[in-house]
């Protein structure tokens, strides 16, 4: 099955002035959910503030990360910078996995010495904010489709968003009915969704700066795809990975059967044509090997 990671193409400029007023909303959110949660003594409210503070770091990173990530190979980066913005979704996530787990511990000490709430600002403020994460999300949404240091700030827009809602829900109940047991409530909810989002993305990224292979692509039957092209004996020494979230690139010792030398140069292109029109993989390294003098006793997968 064809695989289209090597086939997404996504103007590197697009999208840089709707992180930039995506960065914007998000610390002046900041700062007046931290007043407010300070004036109206909810934690949920500061927890949001403090999420939504690494909203806007996460933009900034992303931002930061994408402009990194366009700078050509050099001498220095012989494989280029793109890898930047993976770099860049794992500090992210990282971020938020911290995060979650101090507001849990912090919402669970509260659950313990709970303190009064003063729910008509906790709504007020609330309101405003998931109007702005909304937006926010809205700005970035269509960049995190192609990008996975996109995605990992979108998540955070996201998971702020609900946060707000979550904040406008206990101020309610606070107003309507005195319980301020529900602002804590709120906030391990905040928590165990932000673990839960960040955890579940992190395999991926993870999976790339570890130079796994696609996780939609069987390695096996690309190696197989290359056994069936006419002239080859053998493969082995082969090497699958992701450079970068939209870029796979295969290389392999390949045998070729013996007297059929002199189309070398013919069976190494059928093989890039295979690997490019069969996987999407359009860079590809092929060392050629006579079959009668090709390396022995090698695994298929890995080896130098």
């Amino acid at each position: 099955m064809p695989h289209d990671s090597g086939h997404h193409h996504v103007d590197p400029e697009a999208g840089d002035g709707r992180v930039a007023a995506a960065v914007g909303l998000n610390v002046a959110l900041t700062v007046a959910q931290i007043v407010g949660g300070i004036v109206s003594g909810s934690l949920a409210m500061i927890a949001d503030a403090i999420h939504n503070l690494s909203d806007a770091t996460a933009l900034v990173i992303a931002f930061v990360a994408r402009r990194i990530a366009r700078r050509p190979a050099d001498a220095d980066m012989t494989f280029g910078y793109r890898r930047a913005e993976v770099v860049a979704a794992l500090v992210n996530y990282t971020t938020l996995v911290v995060i979650g787990l101090y507001l849990g511990y912090e919402a669970i000490h509260r659950v313990f010495a709970p303190e009064p709430v003063t729910g008509w600002i906790v709504v007020i403020v609330a309101g405003i904010a998931l109007i702005v994460d909304l937006g926010t999300a809205a700005l970035t949404y269509a960049m995190s489709k192609d990008s996975v240091n996109i995605r990992a700030a979108f998540v955070h827009n996201v998971a702020d968003a609900l946060g707000s809602v979550g904040v406008i829900a206990a101020g309610t109940l606070i107003l309507l009915f005195g319980w301020v047991w529900v602002d804590p409530a709120v906030t391990l909810l905040i928590a165990g969704y932000i673990l839960w989002t960040s955890l579940g993305e992190m395999p991926e990224v993870i999976r790339i700066l570890m130079l796994g292979s696609p996780e939609d692509m069987d390695s096996e039957r690309v190696v197989e795809a290359v056994r069936e092209v006419p002239g080859v004996a053998g493969v082995h020494h082969a090497h699958l990975w992701l450079m970068s979230q939209h870029t796979v690139s295969f290389e392999a010792h390949v045998a070729v059967e013996a007297g059929a030398w002199d189309r070398a140069d013919e069976i190494k292109a059928r093989v890039k044509m295979a690997l490019s029109d069969r996987f999407g993989i359009g860079h590809s390294t092929l060392e050629l090997e006579c079959a009668v003098h090709a390396c022995r006793d090698v695994p298929v997968f890995g080896a130098a």
